[in-house]
Order: C-alpha cells, then sequence, then structure tokens
C-alpha cells in the first residue's frame, strides 16, 4: 500500500467520488468540513496559495483509493486545510483503515503536521493530542417537537425562554420573519459588519481583513449543492434585520458557523431565536443535527443533546519545528498546571493567536 499526495486543484473526478462514498453512511463523517468541496473551495479561494493545500491519498493494492487526509503544507509544517475557519478535521477512511503517522509526514513533505479540531476517535492522529475540547450538538432524528420535549424533561428551559423572549419582541418591536437559504446579499454583507464589531469590541484578530477568506465566504454563500454549501439564515422583527447565521450545510448536517445580531435588539436574544427557527425548519428536511462546535458558552450548553470530542496537538519528526512545538506545548501546559488564574492562560491565547496567523497568512 502506498500514499499518493496531489494538490487539490488536481483530484480526479473518480477520486473525489471516492471520498464522497467513504464518508457517506458514518455520521462521525458528515461534517461539511470534511467534504472534499470544503479542500476545493478553500484552494480555490487561496489563489496564488492554492497549490499548498495537497490531499495524502492511501491507496489499496489495486490502486484504489482508501484513505484522505486534506492538509495545507507550509514551511515543512502540514495544517488543517482553511484553519482558523476549519471546525473539524479527521482521517477520511473506511472503519479500520489508518496511516502510519512517518508515512504521512514522509509523503507531505513535512516535518510536523499539526491540528486543533482533529476528532477524537480519529484513530491515526487523535493519540498524538495535547489537549480536548467538546464540540456541542443538537441532534433532532425525531424532529423538533421530540427535541423539545427532552429538553424540557432534562430540566433545561432555554426553549421556553426564548420563547417568552419573541413574545416580548413582537410585541414591542414587530412580526418575526424566518427566512431559510436566504438570497440577500445586503444580509450577507450586515453579518460580515456585525461580525467585525464584535470582533474589534472583544479585540480578537479581524479574519475579514485576509482576502482568501472573503473570496472563500462569497464562494459558499452562493453554493447550493444538496449535499454541501453555504445557507443564509435570518432574522427580522417587523422590517428590522435581528440576526442573521451564514452556516454550512453537509447532506445531514447544518454546522453553526458565523453568527451574529443586531446589537440595538440584544435583549430579545434574536441570535438564540434563530437557532431555535432553524431548528423547526429542519423538519421534514435531510437535515438531523446541528452542529454548534467548540466553545464553553452558556447556550451551546442548553441548546445542545449530545457533544463531539475534538482535540489538538501535533505529531512530528525530529526536527527545528518538531524541537520548537514541544517547547511551546511545554510552557503552556505548565503555565496552565499552575494556580495563577487567567495569567495560566496567557501561553495558551499566545499559542492561539499564532497559530491563527499562520493560517491566514
Amino acid at each position: 500500500m502506498s500514499i499518493q499526495v496531489v494538490k487539490a486543484q488536481d483530484l480526479s473526478p473518480a477520486d473525489i467520488a471516492r471520498w464522497e462514498e467513504l464518508r457517506r453512511g458514518q455520521s462521525r463523517l458528515d461534517s461539511p468540513f470534511l467534504s472534499p468541496q470544503w479542500t476545493l473551495a478553500v484552494a480555490k479561494a487561496q489563489g496564488d496559495k492554492g497549490h499548498e493545500v495537497k490531499v495524502a491519498i492511501r491507496r489499496g493494492p489495486e490502486g484504489e483509493a482508501i484513505g484522505f487526509l486534506p492538509a495545507r503544507v507550509r514551511q515543512d509544517v502540514a495544517m488543517p486545510v482553511g484553519a482558523p475557519m476549519c471546525d473539524y478535521q479527521a482521517l477520511i477512511t473506511a472503519p479500520g483503515v489508518t496511516m502510519d503517522p512517518r508515512d504521512l509526514l514522509a509523503a507531505l513533505g513535512a516535518d510536523r503536521i499539526d491540528f486543533c479540531h482533529m476528532m477524537a476517535d480519529d484513530v491515526t492522529l487523535a493519540r498524538h493530542a495535547r489537549g480536548q475540547a467538546d464540540s456541542w450538538v443538537v441532534e433532532t432524528p425525531d424532529g423538533y417537537e421530540a427535541y423539545a420535549a427532552e429538553r424540557k424533561a432534562a430540566g433545561v428551559g432555554v426553549l421556553k425562554d426564548i420563547e417568552k423572549k419573541r413574545r416580548k419582541a413582537e410585541r414591542e418591536v414587530g412580526p418575526c420573519r424566518f427566512t431559510a437559504m436566504s438570497e440577500s446579499r445586503a444580509a450577507f454583507d450586515q453579518l460580515l459588519a456585525w461580525k467585525r464589531v464584535q470582533l474589534l469590541l472583544t479585540h480578537q484578530t479581524d479574519l475579514f481583513k485576509t482576502p482568501w477568506v472573503n473570496k472563500l465566504l462569497d464562494e459558499l454563500f452562493a453554493m447550493r449543492g444538496p449535499t454541501f454549501g453555504g445557507g443564509l439564515y435570518t432574522l427580522h422583527l417587523g422590517e428590522r434585520l435581528a440576526a442573521v447565521h451564514l452556516h454550512l450545510r453537509g447532506e445531514h448536517t447544518i454546522h453553526g458557523w458565523l453568527i451574529a445580531h443586531n446589537p440595538d435588539l440584544e435583549r430579545y436574544s434574536p441570535g438564540l431565536m434563530l437557532f431555535q427557527d432553524i431548528l423547526k425548519s429542519m423538519d421534514g428536511t435531510p437535515y438531523t443535527r446541528l452542529d454548534l462546535g467548540t466553545g464553553d458558552y452558556r447556550f451551546k450548553r442548553e441548546l445542545s443533546n449530545a457533544q463531539q470530542k475534538v482535540v489538538f496537538g501535533f505529531l512530528g519528526s525530529p526536527s527545528v519545528p518538531t524541537l520548537v512545538r514541544h517547547a511551546v506545548y511545554g510552557v503552556r501546559q505548565m503555565a496552565e498546571a499552575l494556580p495563577l488564574g487567567r495569567i495560566s492562560e496567557i501561553p495558551g491565547k499566545a499559542m492561539r493567536r499564532m497559530d491563527l496567523l499562520r493560517g491566514l497568512h
């Protein structure tokens, strides 16, 4: 068995079809971030740097593809495709198929592979994790009403609270109007404007200054395929735009991605109202899962009824890049073990910021 590496843009139609075939039927791989279409969209958006987006393909004895790992390779380091915009990574294989990490490094021509949202059940890479987090998931296989009853039985009152705020908003502002798969460019632009203000106020990096990020968002906003693409969801109160979400869609999963709301209407929690509308709209469609992603936020804990563990870490061969990464993780782990409050978080935050900037450029 061998590992072949090709540029994403050179993937053959047969290999793209095989990638999709391997994902089909494995709910753990249904995320749109694990689709070949995500990798292709990122490579296209990154323009003259798109050649850095590569796919390692493990082939069986007859030359058939049995495993795929996409990565962006820069300066001898492989990183997730589309980072920091990518919320999941995994090796795409049939059940039980793995790749030797040393063979992966050699094939990619990399000294190190970094990952930040690797699925915790990935048997090839997850064992090299240095930490983990929960991705919060809402599963609605039996529809919204069954989900709402389950939340109520669990003693979680978030849906009742949303309904109460909805009634108050309709009395004081105007009737709610929900639109799924909106084609409104004005709403899309408003979402990005609200997100930029949000990033500025919270002293975070403005992702939207990076040209390839904007090109990627434009491309995904326009993609309406049945098994991959963007989905713009809007909520109006009267004539006022109250909240906008741009999510990614897989075959059965909607992944919560970019969310923002009108700050003048914040007291009504319009973002939560929009999440509730999206969940209701999934009835009678192929979608049975709304993935809210990582982040320990109260609304995610209360809406979710399942979790998917993801891990962060790296694997590397003996080299300077690997030694540097070992040292940085060592400092981070030592600081986080000390009872210094927020000071203990500084190395981890600095590391995440450095990784974010690496991904953007």
